[in-house]
């Protein structure tokens, strides 16, 4: 409890929650039904970002059904413009 108010007196906009998971495991939803998880290296004020030891997940319908592949790669730059959702680590465990 201590922590999660530490947090939150840091966070002034909402960019600075995303800066308190610098350095850990994130969850990024994306455009085009895609997923990843990884640790959250660097962003910027567009949440251009750099993950590292990334999970991504890519679902795709055709005819009707659902496909879902999984890659890793170690290193990603993800371009902000996709960005739907992060969610910081504690809601990843």
């Amino acid at each position: 409890a201590e922590l999660r108010e530490r947090a939150m007196a840091a966070v002034k906009q909402p960019v600075d929650l995303v800066a308190l998971s610098l350095d850990e495991r994130v969850f990024v939803k994306c455009r085009g039904d895609r997923e990843l998880r990884g640790t959250l290296h660097a962003f910027d004020q567009h949440l251009n970002m750099i993950l590292g030891d990334v999970e991504e997940t890519i679902r795709e319908e055709v005819d009707g059904k659902t496909t879902e592949r999984k890659r890793e790669k170690e290193m990603l730059f993800v371009r902000g413009d996709v960005v739907i959702l992060i969610s910081p680590p504690v809601a990843t465990q």
